[in-house]
């Protein structure tokens, strides 16, 4: 079942004069009549309606029309919600993105990993995920490129799924079982420079995370709920099993008969399933993390950091147009080659699960964006207003939406 809904706010687009300029130096008047039809034509705004498209667990497709023109948008936007989230956690990022972009981008807010569904596995998610984003490629033609946008858990569901998709050729279908992983999945090389393949026939541009729990939650004040203490993340670790299949993976509980945990393994390239290839074939790859305030994602998990790697945020300015972003990173890559120290995980070889996880990841570049909601109302809420999930009461994290958009490679 389809639903149609039209959304008549008038998105404005300056109007464009597609006729080709005459180079007659001898003609001034024709000269003149040129440059005054171009400041006419381009004082002109057009007026779209937003319309939205709603198919059962297939995501929520929005996008600008104009009246009498035929719209063929080039960039998909897919947008993934967080744990026990819904595609609506995106909808105003979704509108300010076709208010800035009104003719190129389509934005889909998937649908398929909703409510108690997030709590299914980030693998299982993933698939899910992958099936979705090729379903609305099917149906759009005229896209040419990709771009993720991951709230949270979203974030890791979204990381698993481009490896689903990545340099898969939508006229088949490919086989998806897991092959093995090992630790050593790039050796000593960057993969920065290498080949770059495509995500779903398309080209990748952007791969931006919201407070993700890229490092999962044990250890390190990952999750700040639990303050630090060890007995408390125990604890949590133990009881991981009942909060489902997701959860065990963000407390690396789930590997078995010596295999190792999801979120390690989703730090290789393994036989089938190249994440860390599909990664790098982005052009960017963004990390927003709360500095503080947010008490289910730590900063130095969601920023990809080791702790003593954080900046001081007391001594970092904010800027008007952008209140509450309070430092930015270039993107670069690691340059360590050893990995430190030990740490024992299901009777796994004695590896630092965590450092070996963050070598993984920053093989590639990242650019990271720190978040610092001190003195809002909304501060305590910052997991969820980061990503203005519902603007009545997370309406502060606008600024840090339209950083987003504002620095989005079309």
């Amino acid at each position: 079942m389809v639903e149609m809904e039209g959304d008549y706010r008038r998105v404005r687009a300056k109007e464009v004069d597609d006729a080709e300029e005459i180079k007659d130096g001898n003609d001034n008047n024709s000269n003149t009549n040129n440059i005054k039809k171009k400041r006419r034509s381009s004082s002109l705004v057009r007026f779209g309606c937003l319309r939205m498209e709603s198919v059962e667990n297939r995501g929520v497709d929005m996008e600008v029309e104009f009246p009498g023109e035929r719209n063929d948008p080039t960039h998909l936007v897919v947008m993934v919600n967080g744990i026990n989230g819904s595609a609506q956690n995106w909808r105003y990022a979704a509108k300010q993105f076709l208010k800035k972009c009104p003719e190129d981008v389509i934005v889909h807010c998937s649908e398929c990993n909703s409510s108690r569904a997030t709590f299914d596995g980030v693998d299982v998610m993933g698939d899910r995920l992958a099936e979705e984003v090729k379903y609305v490629i099917s149906r759009r033609p005229s896209v040419q490129k990709i771009s993720f946008v991951g709230h949270s858990l979203g974030g890791l569901v979204a990381r698993y799924a481009i490896a689903l998709l990545y340099k898969q050729d939508l006229t088949r279908e490919n086989s998806k079982t897991n092959g093995d992983c090992g630790t050593d999945h790039l050796g000593d090389s960057s993969p920065e420079g290498k080949f770059k393949g495509k995500i779903a026939g398309l080209e990748p541009m952007n791969f931006i995370t919201f407070a993700t729990p890229h490092l999962g939650s044990r250890w390190h004040k990952q999750v700040p709920i639990l303050r630090g203490s060890r007995a408390l993340e125990n604890v949590a670790a133990r009881i991981s099993w009942f909060l489902g299949r997701s959860v065990k993976h963000l407390f690396f509980t789930d590997g078995k008969n010596g295999e190792l945990p999801l979120l390690l393994r989703m730090v290789s390239d393994c036989e089938d399933l190249k994440f860390m290839s599909a990664l790098e074939s982005f052009r960017r790859r963004v990390v927003y993390a709360n500095s503080s305030y947010d008490h289910i994602v730590g900063w130095s998990t969601s920023s990809l950091r080791r702790r003593n790697e954080l900046p001081q945020i007391k001594h970092l300015p904010r800027g008007e147009k952008y209140p509450h972003i309070v430092n930015v990173e270039t993107a670069k890559t690691d340059t360590l080659d050893e990995v430190p120290s030990e740490a024992k995980i299901n009777g796994n070889e004695k590896i630092n699960l965590e450092e070996e996880m963050i070598r993984g990841l920053t093989k590639v570049s990242w650019e990271r964006v720190d978040v610092y909601f001190k003195g809002s109302r909304q501060r305590l809420l910052a997991h969820s207003t980061i990503q203005v999930k519902n603007y009545c009461i997370n309406s502060d994290g606008a600024d840090v939406v339209q950083h987003m958009i504002d620095n989005f490679l079309l």
